[in-house]
């Protein structure tokens, strides 16, 4: 596992499937899934806020559908 200073996400509650975050500097966010420590996800600020926008306004629903 890695050594970043990695903090959960409030919405995350108590129990296994909790989110956590790392930015170790202002050009890079590291997200990875409790249960999967070792997967990292790595992207920008500016990209990790177009998805949480176009989630955010529904543009990712049709996603979810089969």
């Amino acid at each position: 596992m890695s050594t970043y200073d990695w903090r959960k996400s409030s919405f995350s509650g108590e129990g296994n499937a909790c989110v956590f975050v790392s930015a170790p500097d202002n050009a890079t966010i590291r997200l990875r899934e409790s249960d999967e420590p070792d997967t990292i996800l790595t992207t920008t600020p500016t990209a990790l806020s177009a998805l949480i926008r176009s989630a955010k306004a529904g543009r990712l629903d049709h996603l979810g559908t089969a």
